[in-house]
């Protein structure tokens, strides 16, 4: 047979192979009302554990893992046709459709808005690229931003969530979970950073430098061919702020030029960074659920299962739905073993059904899920 027989063949088969697929959704829809009449779960896994070894027994290893991976995605399938018939709805659902029929839309000109550290901060320039007329409260610690916005202080916060060098600030995710708030819009800001000291100051003087840890880790390669001691502070302004208060003129920081500017140091190098590509995205956070016109970026914490096959089985519900995932990340959970929270972000409107399918599956099919919010990203 030449190319063209076969692909007949495939094709005929392919034809069989979608009419019996249909006739499989058709009974697993069956179980479905079986299910939801004695109220069983949908997952059952000595079920599906026993078909794949009935239909494996007698294959060779090579073949028994292509169809533990056929079935695998069949039962994937499977379970998400009968969640869209049992889960018809969700708590996020019903946060979602009631935070599209309240909030404004369009997002705030002018609001008070809380940043991490003081005057010169890269967050104050990412506030100012979300809002025309922001009024700035600045507070030492990211856990002071969510309690200002926690306590009505002030309307949003705005707080680093991702770099391009050095990846998530996984502090700012543990207090979104924490304080159960929402992500409303997002920016990312292209980060130069500059070595500088106090006038008259040469590189070949300096024996510290103070930076935030992110900006340290992100210079490193500069820092590495230089005899000096590295200190975190809490901000890259309040490494410069440190800088043009101190007596001694051995010391050094890694800010911006604005700061630079705004007190009076002088730059010793610039772009010190160790790539050109480097972005951070801050998030704006707000205690209530808002969702602006055009947001179709959604971030999702949760936790699965420790074994095999769990992530996979999250990635088959994405890729069912049709759902283009942008971000995957995980990380251990503190004092537990072998457990770790994933982070999701999808690029996906709320005004697709899908979503809500998704949400509702998610709100049945996992320990811990939480909905980070549904925003555009300037």
């Amino acid at each position: 047979m030449d190319l063209s027989d076969v692909r007949v063949k495939i094709d005929a088969l392919d034809d069989q192979l979608v009419d019996l697929f249909k006739q499989r959704l058709d009974l697993a829809m069956e179980v479905a009302k079986v299910k939801e009449r004695e109220n069983l779960p949908i997952l059952n896994t000595a079920r599906e554990r026993g078909i794949i070894n009935r239909l494996t027994k007698d294959e060779p290893d090579d073949m028994a893992g292509y169809i533990k991976i056929l079935y695998t995605t069949l039962f994937d399938l499977s379970r998400a046709h009968q969640a869209d018939y049992l889960y018809k709805t969700s708590v996020i659902g019903d946060k979602i459709k009631k935070a599209l029929e309240e909030t404004p839309k369009l997002f705030p000109k002018s609001a008070t808005v809380a940043c991490q550290g003081i005057e010169g901060a890269n967050s104050t320039a990412a506030c100012e690229k979300l809002f025309e007329r922001p009024s700035i409260v600045y507070f030492n610690t990211f856990e002071g931003v969510f309690s200002a916005v926690e306590q009505g202080l002030c309307q949003y916060g705005i707080l680093p969530i991702e770099n391009s060098l050095r990846g998530s600030v996984i502090a700012n995710y543990d207090l979104m979970s924490k304080h159960h708030f929402y992500i409303v819009n997002s920016v990312k800001v292209k980060i130069n950073h500059c070595l500088m000291a106090k006038p008259g100051t040469k590189k070949s003087d300096i024996k510290v430098v103070y930076s935030h840890e992110q900006a340290l880790g992100q210079c490193s390669e500069m820092l590495a061919n230089m005899d000096v001691k590295v200190i975190p502070c809490e901000n890259t302004a309040v490494a410069a702020k440190m800088v043009s208060e101190s007596a001694d003129n051995s010391v050094a920081a890694l800010s911006s030029k604005q700061c630079a500017e705004l007190y009076q140091l002088e730059i010793l190098e610039e772009n010190t960074q160790n790539n050109e590509n480097n972005y951070t995205k801050f998030i704006c956070i707000s205690k209530k659920l808002e969702i602006y016109p055009g947001a179709k970026k959604i971030s999702l914490m949760m936790t699965l299962p420790h074994k095999p096959g769990s992530l996979y089985e999250m990635m088959a519900k994405f890729s069912a739905l049709g759902i283009n995932l942008t971000k995957l990340e995980s990380r251990p959970m503190p004092n537990k073993d072998f457990e770790f929270m994933f982070y999701f972000d999808l690029d996906i409107s709320v005004y697709d059904q899908a979503v809500f399918n998704l949400f509702a599956q998610l709100e049945h099919g996992t320990e811990q899920f939480e909905f980070m919010g549904c925003y555009t990203e300037v």
